[in-house]
């Protein structure tokens, strides 16, 4: 009788955070919308998103050259993350010894604790005048990308070390006996096994890259202008809304909820696929 009365209890403490989590997300996602439409209406869908030109007390809101910053700082985070993260997952997982494994490990887990701004900090100190000695003032792409790929990294590692164990000890145990090398059965057997979960931690990392706002407010420049290399200032969609918010009002203010609402849809996209590739890594293992 006490088991089942704490099971049943158990499972509404859960019902009940669950329902709770879910109504505060969907109260902030109903209240970005009611302040962001209305700028939508006024500036025209086509200008607010195509728009080149952001100047409030001219009236104009054009977020674009932010889209494309965003873009750009994401992308370039993630070619220089993905490959970093996915040899890193394979030392943890299948090549290093197990008292490395135990002292890398929570290096790794300790690097999500580090607040962004602190982040931001060493970009500013440290890899803002190194890219100043390549090329134009420092603050740019390039050093945003660096500092937002140190970001990335633990989720990449972790969720792709977690996929690349979870894969059957038997996979890598036939890949040895038919004669493969070592780095063969990596490559050829335990990757490709785990590529669904490689996957969900590349997207779960991208979803960090586009909501990242203090760290690329300090080392990206937040110039209001189209870049076209990567050593360019560019501004983020979120550095914009935290850059004005405080002394925004009226249809600026409704302008800033409006680019979070592009950057609500961006994410909701960026999950979604996450669960999917979740769901379609899991089926796969079901079935194996």
């Amino acid at each position: 009788m006490s088991r089942y009365f704490t099971d049943r209890l158990a499972r509404n403490v859960v019902f009940i955070c669950a329902t709770v989590s879910f109504v505060i997300l969907l109260a902030i996602a109903v209240f970005i919308f009611k302040e962001g439409l209305p700028a939508f209406k006024e500036i025209g869908f086509i200008n607010f998103i195509f728009g080149m030109v952001w100047r409030p007390g001219q009236e104009q809101y054009g977020i674009f050259t932010m889209i494309v910053g965003s873009i750009a700082v994401t992308a370039g985070s993630l070619i220089l993350a993905i490959p970093l993260g996915i040899a890193c997952a394979i030392l943890l997982a299948d090549v290093a010894p197990f008292k490395l494994r135990r002292f890398l490990r929570p290096l790794v887990e300790l690097l999500v604790g580090i607040p962004s701004v602190v982040y931001g900090l060493v970009g500013l100190v440290l890899l803002v005048p190194a890219v100043r000695e390549i090329g134009g003032n420092g603050f740019s792409i390039a050093t945003a990308s660096i500092v937002l790929m140190a970001m990335v990294l633990p989720t990449i590692i972790s969720i792709s070390e977690d996929s690349i164990r979870a894969v059957p000890m038997s996979y890598k145990e036939g890949a040895l006996a038919m004669g493969a090398t070592h780095w063969q059965t990596i490559w050829r057997v335990l990757l490709p096994a785990a590529r669904s979960g490689i996957g969900t931690s590349i997207v779960l990392g991208m979803g960090r890259a586009v909501g990242e706002t203090m760290a690329m407010i300090m080392v990206i420049g937040n110039a209001i202008i189209l870049p076209k290399t990567p050593l360019d200032p560019a501004r983020t969609l979120t550095g914009n809304i935290a850059v004005e918010i405080n002394y925004a009002s009226g249809l600026h203010e409704n302008a800033l909820f409006a680019t979070g609402i592009v950057l609500f849809i961006f994410i909701v996209i960026l999950n979604s696929i996450a669960v999917i590739l979740f769901k379609r890594g899991t089926h796969v293992q079901t079935v194996t």
